[in-house]
Formats: C-alpha cells, structure tokens, sequence
C-alpha cells in the first residue's frame, strides 16, 4: 500500500508530505486546491509523461516520491522484477521516485537507484491503478480482459495448462521452419557440406602431425650441414687423424693410468668408476650418432612433399580452424549438418503428423477453456448489472464479448482452422451499454464522467479479489451522481478494503461518500509571500464534521447536523457491516 507522498516544488506544491493509512482515504477541499495536482504526482512517479511545466516557477527541479509498504505478503511478479533488476533491499518498504529537471532531463529512481523508465513505469503498474483524467486503469485495456476474466472464473490453472501446449506446438513448428527452407538454398548448403566434407577427409588428417612436419622440415632444408657435422663429431670421438689421438684413444690412456693408480691407491676406485661410466655413456653417443647420420640424407623430393603437406595444413586451418583438432571438429559438424539435411525429407514428414496431432490438441484444449469462460462470462455479466443498478445505472448492460479469427494455419476447433496463442483461441473484451436503445460498446468508449467511474467501481467491486493491485486511486468518480447515489458509492468503496484487500484513495466532493473514509484529508491553499501554496492536513472527528458541513453547502446548525448525521449512518454500517 502507499504508506507515503513526498512532493516538492511540483505545480503549486512546494513542499508536501503526505502519510497515507492502510484503508480508505478520501481527499477533499476546494476546486483549485490542489487536489488534482497530487494526484499528477502520484501519476508522474508511477511512469507518467514528464513536462518541464509541472516545476514550480522560479525552481531548478521538481521531485516526486512515494513510499509504499511491502510487509504484507508482496506480489510474486513484483518479487520476481525487482530481483531481476537487483532492486529488492530486504526492506518492507519499496521506494519510486522521480525527478524534472529545467533542463529537460528527468530521472527515475527504485529503492534509491537509478532505473529506466519502463522499468519504473512497469514496477508503478504492480502497485497503483489510477482512474480519472489520465485514465491510467488496467481494466480499461483489452488486453487485460481476457486475464480478468479467467482470474474470475478461476480458470489460470487452465490456462497454464493450454500454454504449455501451445509451446510444445511452437517448438515442433520452429524445427519444421528451419527444414522447409529454400529448396536451391538448401541444395547450395549441401553441395558445400559436401565439399567440406571430402576436402578435410581427403587431407587424411593426424593430430599433432604438423609440430612433426615442421621438425622433418628443419632436417632435410639442413642435411648437409648436418650430415657434415655429424661426421666432425664421429671423427672426433672415434676416428684419430692427422696425427692426433680421438676422444676414444686419450680416455684409454686415462683409463690405463687410473687403473695403475688404483693397484697403488684404492682411493680412487671411484674415479676409474666414473671414467668407466664416461666410457660406457661416449659409447652410447657414439652409437645415436652413428644412427643419426645413417638416417640422413640429402631428398629434395621428400622435403617438396612435406612443404606441401605443411601447406595444405595451413589452408585446412585457414578455412576451418585455428588447429587440426579444430579442422576435424568442423567436419565432424559439417558432416552431422549433412546428414540431416539429406535426411530432412524424412523428419519433416514425421514433424507434420506430430503438428497435426498438437494442433488438435491444441484445439480441444483451446474449445473447452472458451466454454469455461463463457459460462464465467455470464456470471460477471449478471453480477456487474447488478452492481451497476445499485449505483444507480438499473439500465445499463454489461456483456462479454467473444470472438474467434480464422486462420489457415490455425488449430482445429468446430471444424475450423483458427488463429490462437498461449491464451487460447478467444477474443474478449468487455461491453457495456448505459442506456437502453443503444448498443453495446467497449468500456473504453463509453460515456466519461459518472457513468465511466461508476462502471469502474462495479468492476472493481467485483473483480477486487483478482485484482492484485494493491492501491487503487480514483479520482472525479463522484462526477454526475447526487448524494443518495454518493452514499452508496462510499460504502462500495469502503468495501474494497475489506477485509485487506486493497488500499483505496479517492478525490471527491460529495460529503456522503467522504463519510466512509478510514483517513479524511483536507486539501487548501493559501498566499504566503505573494505565492500560493497547498497543504494537505488529516482530520479528527471534529475537522470532519466542519469539513463535511462545508461541503454539504449549508451552513450553521444545519450543515454541522448534517455532518454529524452523515458519520452517524457511517459509523452504524460500518459495525453492522459483515466486511468489517
């Protein structure tokens, strides 16, 4: 509910602060007070249009915010936005705010951070229905109707149920989309999968075989040279020349001396060991030297053969992938893509018949929700009227109207083909005709003014245990009824916030209706430095009764009378009332 309004420096307002309670507030004064204008804040909080008029003349800004508390149980798709956006502080209290700016620039605010004004806009509708000039009223929209409706007949369930349907249907739908592409496009694609496919099966590709031609490529670009070397270093371990003694020869006399040294000096057994070892190791690398050069050779057309390998390996990869794991996972891909593309003739007959069946389905899902909501629909129907001739509209008549598009494409329903969505197959929207000869129409394009709002109040009155909204603000809604009507009017607008169903916040002029309000609000204005300013006060029983004498439009002892007698009635229904 709005615990709170804060106003700055918006229209005529200054500076307000205005604390609102849980159950029926009602705000009165005189025109021009200022009523309307907190009434344009409220609405510019919850997304409105912003204009650089609204600020106070002679100010660089105007702010508007309001507090609502959370601590009853919080409404699950409010819970879910302010989670997604990482606006839920763990408070009981939510927090909108908004700010105009001179120069144009306005900011939106959630629990104190910055938002979009969508974002702003979406979480405003979750928690106030505004009704009156700026017509910001759910049930005004079509759209909501259908929902409405269903919340009424308690038929959610239901339609969760036929939603989940319908996505099953969507889904197999997608796939067969995707398979009833272009036949030349389709063709184009399979020629290229084909293509891939043999150019990387061709290549005959071995993981890491490229870190292996690269390293044969180093060698046989450098035979020669290595041959050469290889050679040098054999000669110089194994093979004295020239008059000089090889590596082998001076390690045996080493050897020798040592092995003398030993018969003398056991000390040095160990270094005869490790000459012995040196021995056995030069042996060895003697050997890998040996094989090493044997394996050599000089083979222009072997290393023409690996730097065409290495080349085709590059332009794989160029194509395909950074490596040739990657080359191979392409063509594990292409080769899957191709096997249901030519198998795809196959699988859309088989989609077909699963269509077919789900659009059936769909279809007798679709068939039996209708049948509910109709039979829902004449139940609203008579409830609504008889709503309605207590607030004095005995003429009017109130019909939901049901329409079905037809649509080649559609599910089956009565031998039909007809357009649907998750909702179902059905149209609806509420009509209404307020006197008799003329036809019914939209709710939207009835009449404004006292027949408008007191349609409005029927339906809430009706609709208020689906409604989830849990402040509803009306404003004119007394607007072409007189004081009998405007009693009743009052108690039906109490009756909304019993027992904690909604908080309800009405701009009137009629004493009867203010009469049943749990929080009476007087709103004036005043001249203070030449400038005017409104303020808003709540009043006690005494205020009431002066309030309510003014605005019965009499004066003396009869006006105080007449207070006094209006909050009799009031506080008598009130106790006796079974809402209570």
């Amino acid at each position: 509910m709005l615990a709170e309004l804060v106003i700055n420096d918006f229209a005529i307002i200054d500076d307000l602060r205005i604390q609102f309670l849980p159950g029926f507030n009602v705000l009165t004064g005189e025109t021009g007070a200022g009523k309307s204008i907190i009434l344009d804040a409220m609405a510019l909080v919850l997304g409105e249009r912003a204009d650089t008029t609204m600020i106070r003349t002679g100010s660089d800004s105007a702010y508007v915010e309001a507090t609502f508390s959370t601590a009853s149980q919080m409404d699950d798709a409010l819970k879910e936005v302010l989670a997604k956006e990482a606006l839920d502080n763990g408070d009981q209290y939510l927090t909108l705010a908004r700010e105009i700016r001179a120069n144009g620039r306005n900011i939106s605010r959630v629990n104190g951070r910055i938002v979009n004004l969508n974002i702003l806009r979406g979480i405003g509708g979750m928690l106030v229905d505004i009704h009156g000039q700026g017509e910001h009223l759910t049930l005004l929209q079509p759209r909501s109707h259908k929902y409405l409706l269903d919340g009424y007949g308690t038929l959610d369930e239901e339609r969760s149920r036929l939603a989940e349907e319908v996505n099953r249907l969507l889904k197999i739908r997608k796939e067969l989309a995707g398979l009833r592409r272009d036949e030349r496009e389709l063709a184009q694609r399979r020629d290229l999968l084909h293509y891939q496919v043999a150019e990387i099966t061709a290549a005959n590709l071995v993981l890491k075989e490229e870190d292996e031609l690269r390293d044969e490529r180093i060698r046989l670009s450098n035979a020669e040279s290595l041959i050469e070397h290889s050679a040098e270093a054999l000669r110089v371990i194994d093979d004295a020349h020239n008059n000089s003694s090889s590596v082998n020869d001076l390690l045996g006399q080493a050897q020798q001396s040592i092995n003398q040294l030993v018969k003398l000096d056991r000390s040095m057994e160990d270094v005869l060991d490790q000459l012995n070892n040196l021995n056995y190791q030069l042996s060895d690398i003697v050997a890998e030297l040996l094989s090493y050069r044997d394996k050599l050779e000089f083979n222009p057309g072997r290393l023409s053969f690996v730097e065409e390998r290495l080349e085709l390996i590059s332009q794989l990869k160029r194509k395909y992938g950074d490596s040739i794991e990657e080359v191979l996972a392409w063509s594990d891909h292409a080769a899957l893509e191709l096997e249901r593309i030519e198998n795809s003739e196959e699988r859309i007959v088989e989609l077909e018949n699963l269509e077919d069946i789900a659009l059936h389905k769909v279809g007798k899902f679709a068939k039996k929700l209708s049948e509910k909501r109709k039979a829902a629909a004449a139940r609203l129907a008579r409830v609504i009227e008889e709503e309605l001739t207590e607030l004095n509209m005995e003429q009017a008549n109130f019909r939901v109207d049901f329409s079905w598009t037809e649509d080649p494409n559609g599910v089956y329903v009565n031998d039909q083909r007809l357009a649907f969505d998750q909702s179902g197959v059905d149209s609806v929207e509420f009509l209404l005709s307020t006197n008799p000869g003329e036809s019914l129409k939209p709710v939207a394009k009835v009449a404004s003014g006292g027949e408008t709002s007191r349609l409005m109040l029927a339906l809430k009155s009706v609709l208020a245990q689906v409604d989830k909204t849990p402040t509803l603000i009306f404003d004119e809604i007394d607007q072409g009824i007189g004081g009998r009507i405007g009693d009743i009017v009052g108690r039906k607008l109490w009756g909304l916030t019993h027992p904690n169903r909604h908080q309800v916040i009405v701009v009137t002029h009629l004493p009867q209706l203010a009469g049943y309000a749990d929080g009476h609000y007087c709103v004036s204005k005043s001249l203070a430095d030449g400038r005017t300013i409104t303020s808003v006060n709540i009043l006690d029983q005494d205020g009431r009764i002066e309030e309510l004498a003014s605005m019965l439009g009499t004066q003396g002892q009869i006006a105080t009378g007449g207070a006094e007698s209006i909050l009799d009635r009031v506080e008598e229904f009130k106790k006796g009332s079974s809402l209570n």
